[in-house]
């Protein structure tokens, strides 16, 4: 299945006071693996830059007076996005500015029900506590250091990891010593299983394997099975 993995970055809270969408970060992923295709674009938002908004991403107004506008990009990423699901985090924020920059240009809204939200999926498998970005990547052991700023795409990155942890699609993975046992990570919960530490002995007896071979001599001089034997089970054949 095809998601897409999306973050915005805007001027300021509410698109109705005149707020405008500045970054839109997407990252591809299928069957919860990232695919490595992206779409990154910074927009003119045709206006000044809040400080406060300033603070949080570091897009000036000088620096994004130079990008396209909004309409200027919207076909290549409503092409990117298609019709796949869209995971966010906190995303009616998201879709709230994305609509608005697709009502300015007279094109039809994003529906809501292709918004997969992780906040809210944090919020059900973590409780009580804070489920920001930040926090979620903390909390799944997630490299954060390269995150000095909030950017789009960067944040699209981390989302997507957050995001297959919440929904424990996590590939599992060995995790080896030579002084420990090896254990094997679960999908299910948060426990390590035990792997054998002597594995079982074969269940193929020698009679078995004399059988077969019996059975292999009676399929003629085409049989491969002789191949794998070795030169002397040829000659027993």
């Amino acid at each position: 299945m095809r998601e897409i993995v999306m973050d915005t970055e805007t001027t300021g809270l509410d698109p109705l006071r005149g707020d405008r969408l500045v970054e839109i970060g997407c990252l591809e992923i299928f069957n919860r693996l990232p695919t490595g295709q992206t779409f990154h674009v910074y927009i003119n938002p045709e206006r000044d830059m809040p400080q406060e908004a300033f603070n949080v991403h570091g897009l000036s107004a000088e620096f994004l007076s130079t990008k396209p506008l909004f309409h200027e990009v919207a076909d290549d990423f409503m092409a990117f996005i298609g019709d796949s699901p869209l995971v966010m985090h906190n995303g009616s924020f998201d879709l709230g500015f994305i609509n608005m920059e697709l009502d300015r240009i007279k094109r039809p809204a994003v529906p809501r029900d292709r918004l997969v939200d992780t906040l809210l999926i944090a919020r059900r498998k973590h409780p009580g506590v804070s489920n920001k970005l930040d926090d979620l990547c903390v909390r799944y052991s997630i490299d954060i250091s390269r995150r000095t700023k909030h950017g789009a795409l960067l944040d699209s990155e981390l989302l997507a990891e957050v995001y297959i942890d919440l929904v424990g699609a996590r590939q599992s993975s060995l995790i080896l010593a030579d002084d420990a046992p090896i254990l094997v990570r679960s999908n299910v919960g948060d426990a390590p299983r035990r792997q054998r530490e002597v594995a079982l002995a074969p269940r193929v007896t020698d009679d078995d394997r004399a059988t077969h071979r019996a059975f292999v001599g009676t399929l003629g001089d085409k049989q491969i099975w002789s191949e794998f034997w070795g030169e002397p089970d040829k000659a027993a054949g």
